[in-house]
């Protein structure tokens, strides 16, 4: 009861902030980081894949909407779900670098990212934009962006609520502790992985679509950022991935922390990055609820 008060309380200033002006592009970032961590953590912390080119799908999801929008003139709405289907097609089509497992897996996922970038970079003015991207700005609205934007939030959270503890969940993290074990057990181990693949591929899609819209531009660079990437794994990772509320409170601090170095010190901010990172694998390498739940396991149904 406590936590369903405490989590109306949150929404409710989520809602009310654009109404009173209120740091709405901080919190539109802070929202927007937690369903990429949240999403990352489908992936990585379900089966152990750590895919180094994750901004793809958000680079496919930014990319396919503002085509689909200035393209076909669909509705924003269509265009977003359009750039999330992109981004799940993607993750279909990358879908044999699944049977690759640690850093090799990490490599190429990368590998892919930079050459979907190049590829678009390279095309022709008149096909995505070229170099130069499109620019939205005579949908701009940056408002009804931000409340779309708190309501992915809301289904990512409730997505990875439901598979954790759904049989997916559970065979997934069998497949992370031992796949061959998983195998004799009966798991499709191939399918399981196949689906959890291209469900944390659609949501950063959809969030693409979303930050297309917010921000109206749309560029190489900037939607295929690896800072994208950096960033989610690093907010994940300081939370704790394999748990829901880990990547939630990882992007809510890091993300606040990262929003004072850069107003303060800017030229830092990669910087920072790094070395939290670091730290990170020398003293938290569970993060901060996974090492909660590992000295306090009182606290495991509060915090998972």
């Amino acid at each position: 009861m406590k936590k369903t008060a405490l989590l109306l309380v949150i929404l409710t200033f989520l809602a009310l902030a654009p109404v009173f002006d209120y740091r709405v592009a901080f919190f539109y970032y802070m929202m927007f980081w937690v369903v990429m961590a949240s999403s990352l953590n489908l992936i990585f912390g379900l089966t152990g894949y750590l895919p180094f080119g994750y901004v793809v799908f958000y680079g496919i999801g930014s990319y396919a909407t503002a085509f689909a929008w200035s393209t076909f003139g669909v509705n924003i709405f269509m265009a977003i779900l359009f750039g999330g289907l992109s981004a799940a097609i993607m993750a279909m089509l990358f879908s044999p670098t699944l049977r690759l497992k640690g850093v090799y897996f990490a490599i190429v996922n990368s590998s892919c990212a930079l050459t979907v970038k190049t590829i678009i970079s390279s095309m022709p003015d008149e096909w995505l934009g070229g170099s130069a991207g499109y620019n939205l700005s005579k949908i701009y609205d940056p408002e009804t962006a931000y409340y779309a934007m708190l309501l992915l939030m809301i289904v990512t959270l409730y997505i990875a609520y439901h598979i954790t503890r759904s049989r997916l969940g559970i065979a997934l993290k069998s497949i992370k502790q031992d796949r061959t074990a998983a195998e004799v057990l009966g798991i499709d181990t191939v399918r399981a992985r196949l689906r959890i693949w291209i469900i944390a591929a659609f949501l950063p899609g959809l969030a693409g679509g979303l930050d297309a819209w917010y921000t109206s531009v749309v560029d190489p660079e900037t939607a295929f950022s690896m800072l994208i990437t950096a960033k989610s794994v690093l907010y994940g990772m300081f939370g704790g991935f394999s748990t829901v509320t880990g990547p939630v409170l990882g992007a809510v601090s890091m993300y606040t922390l990262d929003d004072v170095i850069w107003g303060l010190f800017p030229m830092f901010d990669a910087f920072l990055i790094g070395l939290v990172m670091l730290l990170l694998i020398l003293y938290l390498p569970k993060g901060l609820v996974g090492e909660l739940l590992y000295k306090y396991p009182k606290f495991r149904q509060d915090l998972r």
